[in-house]
């Protein structure tokens, strides 16, 4: 039986950059699969479908089981070895709490199955993502590692395609999902001020989820992120009230 060829698609710069690649290079490419966790940016389903139109190439979508927002707001979460239901909501994610990572993974698991041959869009220079992760029992190729292209060399890549993202990629290293709280503190702090519509739905949900639960780095809630960039406007108006701090 011939081997089965899936890419794995973030819709982000590397996996972008890997499957163009994939396909000028005349690689086997049975199938490109995007997981849609409906948090993400709107310019990353603008960027689907004009990749989707420059390939020739239709991106297959998959969805979790449930909407995110159900499993961080609403899933009763039961105590282990009990019927007692403890808490409602896994909350946002955290690095010791992610949930939103097992349901993409499973997801894409039960779908693509474990004899197909898997790309994975990490660049030359993040192969250190790998080091301590679990042997799989898929078989995976790197071939962004494979070509020796850092993250810069994909940008540029999918640039000299004609891909920019709406300029996401001018404002912030990172466009996964807009409200992961695994960001580092400039890049919520330029999506509240680029995005506010993104940030006020963070602050609805962040209400919520009612009792505090710690996620994002260093701090509990988005709420008290809020807090702290009030004060930096306070602070910057002092001095300049022309300049909006990024």
């Amino acid at each position: 039986m011939s081997e089965r060829y899936v890419a794995s698609f973030s819709g982000g710069k590397d996996s972008t950059a890997m499957v163009l690649r994939l396909i000028e290079e005349g690689a086997p490419l049975d199938e490109i699969v995007f997981f849609d966790t409906g948090w993400e940016f709107p310019q990353m389903y603008d960027h689907l479908e004009r990749f989707e139109a420059y390939t020739g190439r239709t991106v297959t979508r998959l969805h979790p089981r449930k909407p995110f927002t159900y499993w961080m707001l609403e899933r009763p979460i039961i105590k282990r070895g009990t019927s007692e239901v403890y808490r409602i909501g896994n909350g946002w994610p955290s690095p010791q709490r992610r949930w939103c990572t097992r349901e993409k993974v499973s997801t894409i698991d039960r779908y693509v199955g474990p004899d197909a041959v898997r790309y994975i869009g990490i660049a030359a220079d993040e192969i250190m993502r790998l080091n301590g992760a679990k042997v799989s029992r898929y078989t995976i190729r790197y071939p962004l590692y494979e070509w020796d292209m850092s993250e810069a060399d994909a940008l540029e890549y999918c640039k000299a395609h004609g891909f920019d993202w709406g300029g996401l990629y001018d404002l912030m290293p990172r466009v996964s999902c807009f409200c992961c709280p695994l960001q580092r503190i400039g890049q919520l702090r330029v999506l509240r001020y680029e995005f506010p519509e993104l940030w006020m739905q963070m602050l609805e949900w962040d209400m919520q989820l009612g009792a505090s639960n710690r996620g994002f780095r260093g701090y509990d809630k988005v709420s008290d992120l809020e807090r702290r960039f009030n004060l930096e406007d306070a602070q910057l108006a002092l001095f300049d009230t022309s300049e909006v701090r990024r």
